[in-house]
């Protein structure tokens, strides 16, 4: 088991809520995103083995499936990517192409992703998808015309809930909202809409209309709801947040012990967003606060995990 060391992103519409809150410390002024588990060119975390550092992507490359997990569609790569997500304002209304896409005009994959709000300012909303059906013409004509954000299905949001993201979905988080994000190991977005902001540069921020309209899903959004049920067992409820063919996410509140088994199936991560825990594996053990992640190698066996506080559980 290894607790990560993240990578931090300063996009323009980030708060520090991460540094505040979190406990995470970086030079950047801006804290917008922290890449929890990543071994993405565009940002690779790192652990430490025997006291000295490692990134992670070198260690996965060494030891492929064996730490992966029988599981795993990759050999060698890790196969999504984690997040913590502050948005002090609003993000661009995005949308995401599937695997297929991606791969032949990004080679990249597409990005499936879920959210986990973990804070959400009163009134908060998000975007997703839209409020009726569309035709592409119609959608490309709103974006000329600016009137975009007529057609968005704007959501309130709250604590706790729960949003699953597929290819294709138009979206944005919202001004106000913390989330935990858990997402194929991709970087491909394309913005439609970005409020007239510039980038560091000075400059408008790059829209893709073009890849956008090839992708995007222009049906009315899916009726929304909490699809977890939370399972009683003493001292500790566990929910599954999503479940797809990329991940399986859960949540674990904790208030004794638990014991956990890393088959070799699927290694684990482990993100805790509430409370202290101590973390236990053989004879080592860690001491793991809010906003810390472990990565837990397919195969480890059993660890146990004690405290009060609430984790979010990652597998394939």
């Amino acid at each position: 088991m290894f607790k990560i060391q993240p990578v931090y992103k300063d996009y323009i519409w980030g708060g520090n809520k991460l540094k505040e809150a979190y406990g995470k410390e970086s030079d950047l002024d801006i804290v917008a995103e922290s890449w929890e588990l990543s071994t993405h060119p565009s940002g690779i975390c790192e652990i430490e083995i025997d006291g000295e550092k490692k990134s992670l992507a070198e260690y996965i490359k060494e030891n492929g499936k064996k730490v992966l997990g029988t599981k795993s569609m990759t050999e060698d790569e890790l196969p999504i990517l984690i997040k913590l997500i502050d948005a002090r304002d609003n993000l661009s209304v995005q949308v995401h192409p599937d695997d297929d896409y991606a791969k032949v005009y990004e080679n990249d994959l597409g990005k499936t992703e879920m959210w986990y709000v973990l804070e959400a300012e009163e009134g908060a909303q998000l975007v997703y998808g839209f409020k009726k059906d569309l035709s592409k013409e119609t959608f490309k004509a709103a974006i000329e015309e600016n009137t975009l954000s007529e057609l968005l299905n704007y959501v309130e949001v709250h604590k706790g809930d729960v949003f699953f993201i597929k290819p294709g979905t138009m979206h944005a988080i919202g001004k106000g909202i913390v989330i935990a994000e858990i997402q194929e190991s991709s970087n491909v977005t394309y913005r439609v809409y970005d409020y007239g902001r510039v980038g560091t540069d000075g400059k408008p921020r790059e829209l893709h209309i073009d890849k956008a309209l090839e992708v995007t899903q222009f049906n009315k959004a899916e009726e929304l709801s909490t699809p977890y049920v939370m399972k009683m067992l003493e001292g500790v409820s566990i929910g599954t947040l999503a479940s797809c063919p990329y991940f399986t996410v859960k949540r674990i509140q904790l208030e004794k012990e638990m014991h956990v088994l890393a088959s070799e199936e699927s290694f684990h991560d482990l993100l805790i967003v509430e409370g202290t825990v101590e973390i236990v594996e053989g004879s080592k053990k860690w001491i793991g606060k809010k906003g810390d992640s472990f990565f837990v190698p397919a195969g480890s066996g059993n660890y146990t995990i004690s405290g009060q506080g609430e984790l979010i559980l990652s597998t394939l």
